[in-house]
């Protein structure tokens, strides 16, 4: 059973565990500009949304790298980034129509999510079970325009 990353917006405090624990994992040290994962803040809505990488099927980083950087991951699903391989081109955080590859000019490469090879520190660090590591069948881009869509009582949503 695959297992995916799920966001709900609604538990997220925006205490930013999930960024420290992320940036230690990856590159030993506590700093949240290195995470993979951000928490977006909606400071006049007093909301605050973590985004990382989807894992989509789709996977546009992964067709688009013209070194085969990225592969699939078939035990977890995790379109991973081999440091060895990526030449810094680019191309893939050009391709990502979420934004969630980024390039990191320390190491001349691209990172992005690799769900921790099957064991998310983002989701394991989250206090509030913002994030949470579950089958993938129960996530989905539904889910997420549902949220998007709420709105404050005596208010609309615009399309």
């Amino acid at each position: 059973m695959q297992k995916a990353l799920n966001i709900n917006p609604d538990k997220c405090t925006g205490c930013l565990q999930c960024e420290v624990a992320c940036s230690m994992e990856h590159t030993g040290a506590f700093n949240p500009s290195k995470s993979r994962i951000k928490v977006f803040k909606f400071h006049d809505e007093g909301r605050f949304v973590p985004y990382t990488c989807t894992q989509c099927a789709e996977a546009w980083c992964m067709r688009s790298c013209p070194v085969e950087a990225i592969t699939l991951d078939a035990e977890t699903g995790a379109k991973v980034v081999a440091d060895s391989a990526c030449v810094g081109c680019k191309v893939c955080t050009i391709s990502c129509p979420f934004g969630t590859v980024n390039y990191v000019p320390d190491t001349g490469k691209v990172a992005k999510c690799d769900l921790c090879s099957g064991d998310p520190k983002c989701a394991s660090a989250c206090p509030t079970g913002a994030i949470t590591f579950v089958d993938a069948e129960a996530t989905g881009l539904d889910k997420m325009r549902s949220w998007a869509a709420k709105t404050d009582a005596g208010t609309t949503a615009e399309a």
